[in-house]
C-alpha cells in the first residue's frame, strides 16, 4: 500500500495537479485585479457646499459616478446646495465607484391644496395650516354664505382644489360677509333664462321660479315678468321668480295686466289711515257681599213695681206735695216708657215684650 502511494506515478498525478490548483488562484486573483482596478485608489474629492452643478463637473473629471439625492428643505442653506457626500471627503475609492450626494432642495416641496371651498373658515383655516400652507390677507366679500371659505388666491390668482403648491406657500382667502341689504333688484325683462340668470347671480340674488309659457324648458325663451319688480327693493339671497315666453313682452300685455293685478295690488293713499287706539280693560274687583249680623236678642228687665209706705197724715195740708208727687210719677211713667222703647227699636223681627204696667199710688 505505501509502496503505491510513493510510486513516481502517484507523485506526478499529484504534483500536477497542485500545479494547475495554483494556477488557477493565480489566474484569478490577476482578472481581480485588472478587474477591479486593484492599488488604483482615487480619493473623493471634497465637494460639499458646493453647487450640485459643480460638484458633478469635479465628479466627472475624477472618474467618479454620482447619485443625487434632494433632502428636507432647509431654508438656511443656498438652493440646489451640496449638503454631504458619501463615503466622506477624502476617503479612497476604487475609479468608477458611486457616491451619493445630498442636495438641499430649490424649495419646499409640493402639497396638494385641500378641498375647503364653501367651507366654515374657522375649519377652513385649521385644515390650511395642517397640510402647511400659510394664510396671508383675509379678503371678506358680500356673499350669501356668512362666514365660508369662497376661493384660494395665490399670487392673485385663483387655485382650484388639489393643485400643488410648495408647502409653506403664503396664501390669501376670500370670506363671505353675509348678504347686503336693501339692494335693488335688477331689470332681466327682455333678457333671455340664460342671460336672467347670471344678471341675478352677479347680483347676488337667486333665481326661484321659472316658468316657461309653452311648458318647457328652453334656456333662449324672452323673460317677460318677474317678481319682484325692477327697483324693489331686497336683501341679498332672496329669489326672484321669472315668466318666460317665445314671444316678445309686448304680445304679452294681457298676461302682463293679469299678474300685475296678482303680484302689484295698489293701495289707495287716498283714504285717511286708520287710527287703532289700544283700550286697556282692567278687571274690576267687587267686594264679596257680607251678610249683616243677626240681631241680638235682648230680655227685658222686668221691675217690681214700687210700693211706698203711706205716711201719717199730718193735720197740715201741703197742696204742694201732691203736685210733686204727680211730677214724680210721670217722671217714673216717662222713664218706664222710654226703656220699654229700646228693645222695640234694637228688634226688628220680634216684637218686644209688653212690660207690666206700674201701679200709680196716690197719696192723698
Amino acid at each position: 500500500m505505501l509502496k503505491s502511494l510513493f510510486n513516481w506515478k502517484v507523485l506526478l498525478n499529484v504534483v500536477v495537479a497542485v500545479g494547475v490548483f495554483v494556477g488557477l488562484v493565480w489566474l484569478t486573483f490577476r482578472w481581480l485585479e485588472y478587474h477591479t482596478n486593484h492599488g488604483q485608489e482615487i480619493p473623493v474629492p471634497n465637494v460639499v457646499n458646493k453647487s450640485v452643478h459643480d460638484a458633478v463637473k469635479i465628479l466627472d473629471d475624477t472618474g467618479l459616478e454620482y447619485e443625487v439625492d434632494s433632502a428636507n428643505y432647509d431654508p438656511k442653506y443656498r438652493p440646489f446646495q451640496v449638503l454631504q457626500i458619501y463615503p466622506a471627503p477624502g476617503s479612497r475609492v476604487k475609479d468608477g465607484r458611486t457616491v451619493r450626494l445630498k442636495v438641499n432642495p430649490r424649495t419646499w416641496a409640493q402639497i396638494a391644496v385641500p378641498d375647503v371651498i364653501n367651507k366654515y373658515s374657522g375649519l377652513a383655516f385649521q385644515r390650511l395650516d395642517q397640510v402647511g400652507l400659510k394664510i396671508g390677507d383675509t379678503i371678506y366679500e358680500p356673499s350669501i354664505q356668512k362666514d365660508a371659505l369662497l376661493r384660494i388666491l395665490y399670487k392673485g390668482n385663483a387655485v382650484n382644489p388639489g393643485a400643488r403648491l410648495p408647502r409653506f406657500s403664503v396664501i390669501d382667502v376670500v370670506v363671505g360677509s353675509g348678504p347686503m341689504r336693501n339692494i335693488s333688484i335688477p331689470n332681466v325683462v327682455g333678457l333671455s333664462v340664460k342671460e336672467a340668470r347670471a344678471v341675478i347671480t352677479k347680483s347676488m340674488f337667486e333665481v326661484g321660479l321659472v316658468e316657461h309659457e309653452d311648458g318647457g324648458k328652453d334656456e333662449s325663451d324672452i323673460i317677460y315678468y318677474q317678481d319682484p319688480a325692477p327697483g324693489d327693493v331686497r336683501d341679498q339671497g332672496m329669489q326672484i321668480d321669472l315668466w318666460a315666453s317665445k314671444r316678445t313682452p309686448a304680445e304679452l300685455r294681457a298676461k302682463v295686466e293679469q299678474l300685475n293685478s296678482i303680484y302689484r295690488m295698489k293701495v289707495d293713499t287716498s283714504l285717511p289711515p286708520v287710527r287703532y287706539e289700544e283700550v286697556h280693560n282692567e278687571p274690576v274687583y267687587e267686594a264679596p257681599v257680607v251678610p249683616p249680623p243677626a240681631p241680638k236678642r235682648e230680655t227685658p228687665k222686668v221691675e217690681a213695681p214700687k210700693t211706698e209706705t203711706p205716711k201719717p197724715q199730718s193735720t197740715t195740708p201741703k197742696p204742694s206735695s201732691s203736685g210733686t208727687e204727680k211730677a214724680k210719677t210721670s217722671t217714673n211713667n216717662s222713664a218706664n216708657a222710654g226703656s220699654a222703647a229700646k228693645p222695640a227699636a234694637s228688634t226688628t223681627t220680634q216684637q218686644p215684650v209688653q212690660k207690666p204696667k206700674a201701679k200709680k199710688v196716690v197719696v192723698e
